[in-house]
């Protein structure tokens, strides 16, 4: 076996082991927080909880981009091989939570998936769609790299994919930001005080609409820069 592809089959291994540790995480909370399913909305929780559970996303994060960082040989392929591993952990945290609590019920069901700094929430199939786009650009990237043909994403590529990318994220906070804008306060301003619950706002916010044109714009968006990359190697 070629030692690229040991790479890429060492990432994988790990990014699974991490989508089951962090699958781990939430059946326990669910059970704690949830007992009679996940559901809309949101269960109040304390600060110092909800600190806790920032810190520990961040470490997911932190420990993802450190395996990108020992895998690649430069700084680009670095970058492939995080996006890689976030993206397999990604697809299979949802992969194990269908296995060990049979959620979700099915692709366009409803998930939070962060909460600064507002809400991000969608269908299940839409963070996936964004992981499956990130393993093709990650793949794009060290194959060719391998190979020899590419040294560097050009600005506009890059251009492309920051804006992509930022499309895709608002996205998904677009319901959120619309729910306060009719119902809310028409500002969002998290409670740190360890006297009230954090993210009160968040305890009466039940997700409605997903804004599918711009999530499938975003995904064109990057989709494009992609093939703009592989056109150029080609030519």
């Amino acid at each position: 076996m070629k030692p690229i592809a040991k790479t890429i089959l060492y990432l994988t291994v790990f990014s699974i082991a991490m989508g089951y540790l962090e699958t781990s995480v939430v059946v326990y909370l669910r059970k704690i927080y949830y007992p009679d399913g996940f559901k809309f909305p949101l269960v109040p929780v304390s600060c110092g909880f909800a600190v806790t559970e920032f810190w520990r996303e961040a470490a997911t994060i932190i420990m993802l981009i450190t395996a990108g960082i020992m895998a690649g040989r430069n700084n680009l392929q670095r970058f492939a091989f995080f996006i890689y591993s976030f993206a397999v952990w990604d697809i299979f945290y949802y992969v194990f939570l269908k296995v060990l609590l049979n959620w979700p019920e099915s692709l366009f069901t409803w998930d939070i998936l962060f909460l600064i700094p507002v809400p991000w929430a969608g269908p299940v199939i839409a963070p996936c769609i964004v992981s499956l786009t990130m393993i093709l650009l990650a793949l794009v990237i060290i194959l060719n790299q391998e190979k020899g043909k590419i040294a560097g994403i050009t600005f506009f590529e890059w251009l492309l994919f920051i804006l992509g990318s930022l499309t895709s994220i608002a996205s998904f906070m677009w319901d959120y930001i619309m729910y306060v804008a009719v119902n809310g306060s028409g500002k969002v301003v998290w409670t740190l005080s360890s006297n009230n619950p954090m993210f009160e706002e968040v305890s009466r916010y039940i997700p409605l609409h997903f804004n599918w044109p711009m999530f499938l714009f975003a995904e064109g968006i990057m989709l494009s820069a992609i093939l703009f990359i592989i056109k150029r190697l080609k030519s």
